[in-house]
C-alpha cells in the first residue's frame, strides 16, 4: 500500500513531463553551461580555480564555511547540468540549479546591477529563468524522465 502510494505521488511527479521536443536544445545548452561551470569550481577545469580556490573565494566574500558551500554549489552545477543533458531527474535538478542561481545572484551579482559588463546578474537571471521553466515543464520527449514516466503510466 505505501509503495503504491509512494509510486503514485512521488515518483510519478518527479519523472512527469509533457511530450515535445522543445526542451531538448534548452536542456543540452544549459546543461553544458552548468556542467562546465561546475567543473571549474570542483576540478579547476576550463580555467577554474578548483574546489579549494572556489572555497577561498566564497569565504572571502562572506559565504562561510567556504569549502562545504563550494562543494555544494559546484556539485549542483556539475551534476545538475549532467542530469539536464541526460534528461534524468530534470525537475529536481533544475530546482537545485534555480536555487544555486538565486544564491549567486543575491550574494555576488545583485549589487552590480543588471548588466554582465559590470559583473551584474543578467546571465544568472537567464539561467534562473530557464531552470524554473524546466521545473515547470519537465524534460520533454527525448529524455530518460519521459521514458520512465510513460513506462510507469502504462502499468
Amino acid at each position: 500500500m505505501m509503495k503504491a502510494l509512494f509510486n503514485k505521488i512521488i515518483k510519478s511527479r518527479i519523472f512527469a513531463t509533457s511530450a515535445g521536443f522543445d526542451t531538448l536544445p534548452v536542456r543540452l545548452a544549459v546543461g553544458f553551461i552548468f556542467t562546465t561551470h561546475g567543473a571549474q569550481k570542483l576540478f579547476g577545469w576550463f580555467g577554474g580555480y578548483g574546489l579549494e580556490g572556489t572555497a577561498g573565494w566564497m569565504a572571502s566574500i562572506g559565504l562561510e564555511p567556504g569549502l562545504p558551500l563550494a562543494l555544494l554549489a559546484g556539485s549542483a552545477e556539475f551534476f545538475g547540468g549532467l542530469l539536464l543533458i541526460l534528461g534524468f531527474l530534470v525537475r529536481p535538478a533544475a530546482l537545485a540549479l534555480a536555487t544555486t542561481m538565486v544564491v549567486a545572484i543575491m550574494t555576488v551579482h545583485i549589487s552590480n546591477g543588471l548588466f554582465m559588463s559590470n559583473g551584474g546578474y543578467e546571465f544568472g537571471l537567464a539561467l534562473l529563468v530557464v531552470s524554473i521553466g524546466l521545473v515547470i515543464r519537465g524534460a520533454g520527449s527525448l529524455s530518460a524522465d519521459y521514458s520512465i514516466h510513460t513506462t510507469q503510466s502504462s502499468k
